[in-house]
């Protein structure tokens, strides 16, 4: 790992009692999938990711961190690593951690995954539309949904309406065009999603940005989650209690293949 422009071999780093970090959450992160060993790959999107570090950072109010070491952390790490996590403190140390890609990446790719509805206000986030440390309700809504045998937790709002899932955000394909839930519904603004968003259009695909109510989504054809890491993946059957134990089935594999 890298930690405050030094490079550490051992899988500890040492936190005051009183670190905000430790104790709140205090922190911002990203994580990127660095592509052909290249920071400056346009799929990296290296730049995209330090300009959502740097927002976070001075909405609120944080110290600026050292942009340089960051840089030269990364290009250590990425020899050795195809996923890195960039995490800032507030004091703007920074820390950077390489980790492989999931094993069954392409299977979830090709085939699809089972999601889990994470219905309870203890699964909704806050500060949404920043990726702090706080990912407690995220976390919690993930591990829930291994129970059920699921690989996904899809997050909803107070009205039912779906919003992202724990690690990544939603996309639908219905009546000859791509849907996502927009911004303002209060879900984060993932990198890959402003990505899509972009390609999409660049070909001519029209692209609804408009909030995922139960109707839409009952009508959707095929359904996926997106991020930095595994790029799109197709969600082919969601689980709870929305649906009387199962909700809905939809094509296995469709969205995968017509995003990629």
């Amino acid at each position: 790992m890298w930690y405050e422009g030094k490079l550490i071999r051992s899988g500890k780093i040492e936190l005051g009692i009183e670190d905000p970090g430790l104790l709140y959450g205090a922190t911002v992160f990203t994580t990127l999938r660095v592509y052909h060993h290249s920071l400056d790959d346009g799929r990296t999107n290296w730049r995209g990711h330090l300009r959502r570090l740097s927002n976070s950072i001075k909405t609120l109010g944080w110290q600026e961190p050292n942009w340089e070491s960051i840089r030269q952390g990364a290009e250590i790490l990425q020899r050795e690593f195809p996923v890195l996590r960039i995490t800032i403190f507030c004091d703007g140390r920074e820390w950077i951690v390489g980790r492989q890609l999931p094993e069954d990446l392409v299977e979830r790719q090709q085939q699809g995954i089972v999601a889990w509805l994470a219905e309870g206000t203890q699964f909704r986030r806050s500060l949404a539309e920043h990726k702090t440390g706080n990912y407690l309700t995220a976390w919690l809504a993930l591990n829930q949904a291994k129970k059920y045998g699921a690989k996904e937790a899809i997050l909803i709002d107070e009205s039912g309406n779906w919003l992202e899932t724990s690690t990544g955000n939603l996309w639908g394909w219905q009546d000859g065009r791509w849907w996502t839930p927009p911004l303002t519904a209060g879900i984060l603004p993932g990198l890959m999603r402003e990505q899509l968003i972009d390609w999409l259009k660049s070909q001519n695909e029209i692209v609804e940005e408009e909030p995922w109510t139960p109707d839409l989504v009952l009508g959707m054809e095929a359904i996926a989650y997106s991020n930095s890491v595994v790029e799109v993946v197709p969600i082919h059957r969601v689980v709870g209690r929305w649906g009387d134990g199962e909700m809905g089935r939809w094509g296995d594999g469709e969205m995968g293949s017509v995003l990629s």
